[in-house]
Parts: C-alpha cells; structure tokens; sequence
C-alpha cells in the first residue's frame, strides 16, 4: 500500500511557476506508475500527467503539454510536477496517484491517491 501527500500548491500570477511534489510512503513506490490530476470548481477531475515506473516515459495533456514536466525520483520516494507558464484555466486542485499501469490516463487506474493541493493563478 502507499500513502501520498502533496504540497507546493498556492496563489500565482498568470505566467508563473510552481512544482507540485508527491511524497509517497512504502517501499515499493518503485513499482508504481504515479500520474497528476485536477478538479477545478464545478467540472470533472481530468488527466494532467504521467510517468511510469522507471521514469523512462512520460505522457502529458494536451492542455499542459509544454508547459508542466513530470519527473520522479524513486531514492527520495517522490514525483513532481513543474508548472511553467501558468494559466488562469490551470487553477484547480491537483492530485498525485498510483497506478499499476504505466502511461494511464483514467482516474480508474489509479488505486492510492493524495489529499490534493490547490493551486490558484490570477490573471
């Protein structure tokens, strides 16, 4: 089993940065696949990003494609998200997860994930 917690969201200028991590428990964090989602108010949680186990591969939306790299790093037991050139449509609240496959884009693929993190740009 693995617990997930974010941090690094906030308020930001439209144009900005931030990098979201993930801090995940357990010892096999290695073995997962880990994605970033979002919910803005009123709309459904969509697929951000995504990278599989080994870090090799990495999918993104096309939405953020560009402009948010997903990385990891398995000694350190953590996955980031660095949001460049944020936009007001980026506000949202954004979640890690776990998934046994690699490159999913489905929440239902996910079976462990974080509290979420609120991110906020202002135009």
């Amino acid at each position: 089993q693995v617990q997930l917690v974010e941090s690094g969201g906030g308020l930001v200028q439209a144009g900005g940065s931030l990098r979201l991590s993930c801090a995940a428990s357990g010892r096999t964090f290695s073995s997962y696949a880990m994605g970033w989602f979002r919910q803005a108010p009123g709309k459904e949680r969509e697929f951000v990003a995504a990278i599989s186990w080994s870090g090799g591969s990495t999918y993104y939306a096309d939405s953020v494609k560009g402009r948010f790299t997903i990385s990891r790093d398995n000694a350190k037991n953590t996955v980031y998200l660095q949001m460049n050139s944020l936009k007001p449509e980026d506000t949202a609240v954004y979640y890690c997860a776990a998934s046994d496959y690699s490159g999913s884009y489905s929440e239902y693929e996910y079976d462990y994930w974080g509290q979420g993190t609120q991110v906020t740009v202002s135009s």
